[in-house]
């Protein structure tokens, strides 16, 4: 399979960790709560872990992969506060304020 479209996904947070197994076809998601999430993946896309926080999902057809990667992000989008979660790579989240202390 000749891949010609990607979409490369991160994760942050403390302990987010990523990987792939049987030859891309299966990924596992460690996302901080009590068991690891599995995503299978549709027989047109291919998912690779370059690091524990780096996802690649590649495949022919564009919509598949976009489609992949975003259930993949929203099992636990980024969140506003302190930017933790499943993002996209380009994607620039910004922050909100906290609580505003009186003084």
């Amino acid at each position: 399979m000749e891949a010609k479209f990607f979409r490369f996904l991160k994760l942050v947070g403390v302990g987010f960790k990523a990987r792939s197994e049987s030859q891309g076809r299966e990924l596992f998601l460690k996302l901080g709560y009590s068991h690891e999430v599995q995503f299978t993946t549709p027989p047109a896309v291919r998912v690779f872990c370059f690091k524990p926080n780096i996802i690649c999902c590649t495949g022919i057809d564009k919509d598949r992969v976009h489609q992949f990667a975003g259930a993949v992000r929203s099992c636990k989008p980024p969140e506003v506060y302190k930017g933790k979660g499943v993002l996209y790579i380009d994607e620039v989240i910004k922050l909100k304020p906290g609580k505003k202390q009186k003084k």
